[in-house]
C-alpha cells in the first residue's frame, strides 16, 4: 500500500480529521511530536484572533497502540474550539440557517464566487468553510508523523523565512544547524535578527491600513539519500511531486527549487553542480553530516544549485525548495464584490483573518515536504514493518558505497 492520506472537516466545524495509510508498522509516534508542530503552526507576527481561541492538540484515534504504529490507518483529530459558537449553524442536523451568516458576497482572491457557482452554493460558507487554511492542521498533524519517519533514518526539515512583504533575509554563510535554530527562536522565523524590526512595522503598518502581507520561505531536507523519484515517469519525478504539493496549500502562488527563476539570468557554467568524489572516512562523513548531504556512495556536488535534485531525482545533497505566499485575501479593507443573490455591488464580506502568516506556511511547508519524501522513501525501500524498510534501506547505501 502506496503511503497517502486524506483530511476532512471545516474550519468551523466539530474536527479536523486526516487519515493516514500506507505506514509500515513498529514506527514511534507521539501525540507530542505532532503537537509541537501544530503549535508552531500558531505562531508567528501578524496572526489573528483565531489563534487565541484555538489551542490545537491531536488526538491519535486508530494506528497506534502503545506509541507504535500498527501497520493499519492511522487516524488523527484536531478538536475546533469555535465549533461551539457555531453549532447552531454548522450542525449536520436538518435546520435553518440565520441570515445574519449567510455569505452571499464572496471575497476577491478566495474560493467563495467560483466554489459557490461550481457546487451550486447559494451560501459561500459552504466553501470557505473548507477552502480555510485551517485545513492546514491537518496536514501538519500528518507531516509531523511523517517526519518520525524520516528521522529514523537520518532525514531531518526545517523552514526559514527569506523574504516577508519585500524585505529579504540573506542567510547565506550560516550552517544548517544555525538557520534553523535561529527561525525557532525567530517569532518571524527568520534567520537575521537585525531584519526584524523593520519587518514587525511593516505588519504593523498593514494591520493599520487594513491589509495584508505576503512573503517567502524556504524548506530545506537535510540527510535526503541519492535516488528518490524517477527520471522514466513524468508524474514519478520529485521535483514535481515537490512543487504540486507546495502548490496545493492555500495562498501559495509559486515554488522554486534551488536557484530556481535565478537560473534564467545565468550561464550554464554558474548553474549546473560540478560532481566529485571521495572514499568513506570519518573526515567525509563528518563532513557530509555539517552540510546535510545524505547517503551517495561517496559522490557529492561542489555546489548546490540544483536544490538538490537532478533529473526528477534526488542527488544526494540537501532538498531546497522555496514558495511565495500572497497576501492574504480576507483584508479588513475589503474589495469590491458582487452580490450573489442581488447581483449588486457591494463590498465583500469580512471574516477573522491574519494579517500575516508566512512563518505559519512554512511550518505546513515542512509537513508537505515529509509526506512526500516519506512517500518516496517508501516506494523504493518499501516494507511492512520499519525493520524491513531499514534492512531494505542499508542494502541500498551498502550497494552505493560498493558500486
Amino acid at each position: 500500500m502506496a503511503l497517502d492520506y486524506v483530511t476532512a472537516g471545516e474550519s468551523h466545524g466539530p474536527q479536523l480529521t486526516a487519515i493516514l495509510r500506507g505506514l509500515p508498522s513498529g514506527l514511534l509516534v507521539t501525540a507530542e511530536d505532532i503537537n509541537e508542530d501544530l503549535a508552531k503552526r500558531q505562531l508567528g507576527y501578524g496572526r489573528g484572533a483565531r489563534m487565541k481561541i484555538e489551542k490545537d492538540t491531536v488526538q491519535i484515534l486508530s494506528g497506534v497502540r502503545k506509541g507504535y504504529t500498527l501497520g493499519s490507518p492511522v487516524t488523527m483529530a484536531v478538536i475546533n474550539r469555535d465549533y461551539q459558537v457555531w453549532i447552531d449553524q454548522m450542525a449536520p442536523e436538518p435546520g435553518d440557517l440565520d441570515d445574519r451568516k449567510v455569505v452571499t458576497r464572496p471575497r476577491p482572491g478566495h474560493a467563495d464566487l467560483v466554489g459557490a457557482l461550481k457546487f451550486n452554493h447559494r451560501d459561500a460558507r459552504n466553501i470557505l468553510e473548507r477552502s480555510s487554511a485551517r485545513e492546514t492542521a491537518a496536514r501538519v498533524s500528518v507531516g509531523a508523523v511523517c517526519k518520525a519517519f524520516l528521522r529514523e533514518f537520518g532525514i531531518t526539515i526545517y523552514s526559514h523565512v527569506v523574504n516577508l512583504g519585500g524585505i529579504k533575509v540573506d542567510a547565506s554563510g550560516l550552517a544548517h544547524e544555525e538557520i534553523q535554530k535561529r527561525a525557532d527562536a525567530s517569532e518571524l522565523r527568520v534567520a537575521r535578527p537585525e531584519v526584524e524590526q523593520a519587518m514587525r512595522e511593516l505588519v504593523d503598518r498593514a494591520k493599520t491600513e487594513g491589509d495584508t502581507v505576503g512573503g517567502v520561505y524556504e524548506v530545506v531536507a537535510l540527510g535526503v539519500p541519492l535516488g528518490l523519484g524517477n527520471t522514466m515517469n513524468w508524474d514519478e519525478k520529485i521535483d514535481a511531486r515537490l512543487a504540486q504539493g507546495i502548490m496545493s496549500c492555500q495562498a501559495i502562488k509559486g515554488v522554486s527549487i534551488g536557484m530556481g527563476f535565478d537560473v534564467a539570468d545565468t550561464p550554464g557554467s554558474g548553474v549546473h553542480d560540478p560532481i566529485a568524489f571521495h572514499k568513506d572516512s570519518a573526515a567525509a562523513a563528518k563532513r557530509n553530516a555539517e552540510v546535510g548531504r545524505g547517503a551517495s556512495g561517496g559522490f557529492y556536488h561542489v555546489s548546490n544549485n540544483a536544490g538538490g535534485i537532478e533529473g526528477g531525482m534526488t542527488n544526494g545533497e540537501p532538498v531546497i525548495i522555496r514558495a511565495a505566499m500572497k497576501p492574504i485575501a480576507t483584508l479588513m479593507k475589503p474589495l469590491q464584490s458582487v452580490d450573489l443573490k442581488t447581483k449588486e455591488a457591494f463590498e465583500a464580506v469580512k471574516e477573522r483573518s491574519d494579517v500575516c502568516a508566512v512563518p505559519a506556511a512554512g511550518i505546513v511547508g515542512e509537513a508537505i515536504v515529509a509526506f512526500i519524501l516519506a512517500k518516496a522513501f517508501l516506494e523504493k525501500f518499501g516494507g511492512d514493518s520499519m525493520a524491513e524498510v531499514r534492512r531494505n534501506y542499508d542494502s541500498y547505501v551498502q550497494f552505493m558505497k560498493e558500486y
